[in-house]
Parts: C-alpha cells; sequence; structure tokens
C-alpha cells in the first residue's frame, strides 16, 4: 500500500485525482444585485426577460407582482428588497430566475444573470458569523472563483421564512 502524501498546498484536492475521486462541486446559476449571488442549478426551472408584471394590492413590498408565465400565474419576488439591498432599476439586462423549490414556483427578479458556473467545495467557505443575523440564516456561504466572492443563498430558507404560497391559476375560469 503506498503512503498519500499531502501537496506543498496542504489542499487534499490537489490530489484526490490522482486518486479516481472527484471532489464535490456547487453547480450554480449567478446573478447580479450590485454583488455577485448563487443558487443551485437544480432549482432553477429557467431565466425569463422582464415584462408585463402585475401589481398585486396589499401584497408585502418585496412583492413585485405576479406574471403569467404560459398559463400559469407565478408570484414575482423583488430579491433587492427582500434581501434589504439598495433599490436598482429594473433595465434591458434584468431578469426574473423562475426557481422551483419544493412544491413552490416562484419568479426572483434580478439585476442581471450571469454565469452557470462548478464551485469546488474547497472554494467555499461558511459565511463569517459577524455578517449574519438571525435574519439572514439563508446566506449558506461565500464562494471564492478567480478573484470573485460569490454569496450563496439557500432558497428553501429564503421563501419558507416569507410563508410564501405558490399555486397555480385555473386555466378553466368562467
Amino acid at each position: 500500500m503506498s503512503d498519500i502524501r499531502l501537496p506543498a498546498s496542504g489542499l487534499a484536492e490537489d490530489i484526490l485525482v490522482n486518486y479516481g475521486e472527484k471532489p464535490r462541486e456547487f453547480h450554480l446559476v449567478t446573478f447580479n444585485l450590485g454583488e455577485e449571488y448563487g443558487v443551485p442549478i437544480n432549482q432553477v426551472q429557467e431565466i425569463v426577460r422582464v415584462g408585463g408584471i402585475t401589481m398585486v394590492p396589499n401584497s408585502p413590498s418585496y412583492m413585485e407582482g405576479v406574471i403569467n408565465l404560459r398559463g400559469r400565474v407565478l408570484p414575482v419576488l423583488n430579491l433587492r428588497k427582500r434581501l434589504r439591498i439598495s433599490s436598482g432599476k429594473i433595465s434591458k439586462a434584468s431578469r426574473i430566475v423562475v426557481t422551483e423549490v419544493g412544491s413552490k414556483v416562484i419568479g426572483l427578479l434580478v439585476d442581471a444573470v450571469s454565469h452557470v458556473i462548478k464551485v469546488p467545495a474547497g472554494f467555499v467557505e461558511s459565511a463569517p458569523e459577524e455578517v449574519l443575523e438571525v435574519d439572514t440564516d439563508y446566506i449558506t456561504g461565500v464562494g471564492k472563483l478567480n478573484g470573485r466572492l460569490i454569496i450563496l443563498l439557500d432558497l428553501e430558507k429564503l421563501l419558507r421564512r416569507e410563508k410564501i404560497e405558490v399555486k397555480e391559476a385555473e386555466t378553466d375560469s368562467p
């Protein structure tokens, strides 16, 4: 049996290739809200252009409204407002990221979609405790990739806190 020696960097990921093991990766869709954020790609159904958002009276301030997406009425959450980031204006680059978390389908209004990327687990750190509050447990970590910092969001926690109920509209209305 051969001895396993760590490389000078001390990172086990650097030698896993030699032993046929693949390091765990985070496959993310990243988007911009002044800073770069990422959500797991398996929770993203599609990305659509912004248009035709209908305001809903008496809805929470972070709820932009609803859209009709191929016969389904989906709520659109303004992620800037929900995360308490200074408001931005909707531009040509703005997009709605249609996400599915459990049985909930919701659109997230973002400034722009950046990339679909894979971030090795070794490049993701827990968010510093100093920046986390009781209301920010939906931040799961910070990815470091090519000089960029990507804030990773847990959509399930973000949506559960808001108790957002998403139901498909009935198409057979009188």
